[in-house]
């Protein structure tokens, strides 16, 4: 990383300052430069581009910053990977943050993504002060799922430090979840092969 950041002006900031953070890059480009704003993941999915592209139509700015979105790997994918073709067929994405979406409307998609029977795959599922939302998640998806539907914890994916448990709804929550952790839960087809490969069936053999 340090190659990249070589003679050029850095501007950080944590958690709940995306906004300033935004803003700077805003005022680096109305200046003349050249900005990246980097974020984990993929940008568009649960990443910066959104909020950089709101400030930018705030501002009434739109036609007169050029704004490229560059594509990553987000962290469902790289989870995915790592424990074999869980995300095969239809799925959903949900965040268990309620920092910036309301506790209802989150219970509500998950329930209505549970009752459909999608691969669900669960961001931002639990740190020190957010505990309870993982598990009424559980208890939601328990009313639509079996109890041994496979469920992966990729904590870490491709990264320092990764860390995998293959187990099923009804057990998953004994297992150590934070914040770097992605939770993907199966469909009703889903399936764990030799405790190593989570799969979850397109239909190719029924078809062919």
């Amino acid at each position: 990383m340090e190659k990249f950041l070589d003679k050029k002006e850095v501007f950080l900031s944590g958690m709940t300052g995306e906004v300033e953070r935004g803003e700077k890059a805003i005022e680096y480009a109305l200046n003349g430069k050249k900005v990246a704003v980097v974020s984990t993941g993929d940008a568009g999915i649960y990443g910066m581009a959104g909020l950089i592209l709101e400030l930018i139509e705030k501002r009434g700015l739109i036609n007169n910053l050029d704004v490229e979105v560059i594509p990553g790997v987000s962290a469902f994918n790289a989870a995915a990977a790592v424990v074999g073709a869980p995300i095969m067929h239809d799925f959903a994405v949900v965040s268990l943050s309620d920092l910036l979406t309301q506790w209802e409307i989150i219970k509500r998609r998950i329930e209505f993504a549970a009752k459909a029977d999608f691969v669900i795959a669960i961001y931002n599922p639990k740190s020190r002060k957010r505990t309870f939302q993982i598990e009424e998640a559980q208890k939601i998806m328990l009313n639509y799922k079996d109890r041994t539907t496979p469920v992966a914890i990729v904590k870490n994916a491709l990264r320092e430090n990764q860390s995998v448990v293959l187990t099923n709804l009804e057990n998953f929550l004994k297992f150590e979840i934070d914040m770097f952790s992605v939770v993907i839960v199966g469909n009703s087809s889903s399936k764990i092969v030799n405790g190593k490969y989570f799969i979850t069936p397109r239909g190719y053999h029924n078809k062919y």
